[in-house]
């Protein structure tokens, strides 16, 4: 390892564990077309309510995301890690060298970081290399094409499509010969395998011990996440403790990264503190199942009504802030009129922080989707940022109802004027 990548090393927080609390890392969503079809992955990948590898609130164009980096660096100055890695595969998409290769030249202090399916790599890695990438990250769940086969629909490979064995061995060559390419020019390579039980579990171990011949720097065990619209979608996810045995078992082979958050193709800020949300344009929208944002200037322009969510139980005094609140008074305004329509019972998860906390606020906030104004007595800047992003009107007040509704209601028609 040269002393570039070393001291890169020191602060990237995927590779690094010790960095993972320290730093942040990014991820630019550049590249929506993928080569390959895992039967694991729905591409609907617009979706702000999830968070796994594929999916993402936005798409950016290469410029586009410059200056996002510009955006978040200075907000984020803990940034130390640019990567690309979908929603469908890097090497698949032109973008993502253009992008590369300008945050390489106006962020050559940042590390560059990539993650694909590898059947690309092979031609793809003197690019990278000179597009300043010294990180790479392979997803390969097997190196045995019967095993491989169960797994991957199709690969796309010169403009044909392949399935079956021939697919999974066409894929297991490229895969590889981009490894090998890559840590012959000074790359670090980590290497992702899906847990899939019943699939390759058994097969794993095996798989380890294999890559470590490449000199593999890291390997990550991700566990299956069964996802509506794929093949796997009725396969069990594997407990914990079954991926534990395995990191355990595999840990004598090689390292094991024990941290990973299975992170969005969006992410932004530190392993454990997503702030994605915090900068995602109004506007954005991709081609998925998430929410078409609205934008401001025409937001309710065809609309013959506002809709408010107040949080209340009774109907007569904001009582509830928006992440405690036990359900939400929405009301019909029509020239000037005041109908109270139906209650919104929200659950709340538990937790202040974590994957609980996260869940509690996508929850509520799909619970008020139809809601043009949110008022409640108090509010988070995350969950403020995230309805202010979905083109809501919030409005923090206390006391009386009637009077709280006119009050946003004033406001916001002085808005949206």
């Amino acid at each position: 390892m040269n002393e570039k990548v070393s001291e890169l090393l020191r602060t990237h927080p995927c590779y690094n564990e010790n960095a993972h609390k320290k730093y942040a890392r990014m991820h630019l969503p550049v590249a929506p077309r993928c080569n390959i079809q895992c039967n694991y992955c729905n591409r609907k990948y617009d979706c702000s309510n999830e968070s796994r590898p594929g999916v993402t609130s936005e798409l950016l164009t290469p410029k586009e995301a410059v200056d996002k980096v510009r955006i978040v660096k200075e907000k984020i100055p803990e940034l130390s890690v640019v990567a690309v890695a979908g929603p469908g595969d890097p090497l698949a998409n032109d973008e993502t060298m253009e992008t590369l290769q300008l945050i390489n030249k106006e962020f050559p202090d940042l590390a560059l970081c990539l993650s694909t399916n590898g059947l690309m790599l092979s031609e793809y890695a003197e690019r990278l290399y000179e597009s300043g990438v010294r990180f790479v990250t392979v997803t390969m769940n097997s190196y045995d094409p019967d095993i491989s086969k169960k797994i991957y629909d199709l690969v796309i490979w010169n403009g044909a499509k392949l399935t079956g064995k021939g697919a999974s061995e066409r894929l297991l060559r490229n895969q590889l010969s981009g490894i090998k390419k890559c840590i012959d020019l000074g790359m670090l390579v980590k290497v992702n395998i899906v847990l899939i039980p019943g699939v390759n579990d058994a097969h794993i171990p095996d798989l380890v011990k294999f890559v470590k011949t490449m000199n593999v720097y890291i390997v990550n065990i991700l566990p299956l996440i069964p996802v509506e619209g794929t093949k796997f979608s009725e396969l069990r996810a594997p407990t914990p403790e079954e991926r534990k045995h395995l990191m355990n078992i595999c840990s004598d082979s090689v390292k094991m990264m024990r941290h990973c958050r299975q992170c969005r193709a969006d992410a932004v800020g530190s392993l454990d503190n997503d702030r994605s949300n915090e900068f995602i344009r109004t506007g954005a929208c991709g081609s998925g199942c998430g929410p078409l944002y609205a934008n401001e200037d025409t937001m309710n322009a065809e609309k013959d009504h506002v809709r408010i969510a107040v949080a209340s139980d009774d109907g007569i005094t904001i009582n509830g802030g928006f992440g405690n609140a036990s359900s939400f008074r929405t009301y019909i305004i029509t020239d000037n009129n005041i109908a109270e329509a139906d209650i919104i019972k929200v659950e709340h998860h538990g937790g202040v922080y974590g994957n609980a906390h996260t869940k509690n606020i996508a929850d509520r906030i799909i619970s008020l989707k139809d809601a043009d104004i949110v008022i409640v007595k108090e509010i988070g800047p995350r969950p403020l940022n995230d309805l202010k992003s979905s083109g809501k009107f919030v409005h923090v007040a206390k006391g009386d109802v009637n009077a709280a509704l006119n009050d946003a209601m004033n406001m916001y028609s002085k808005r949206t004027a």
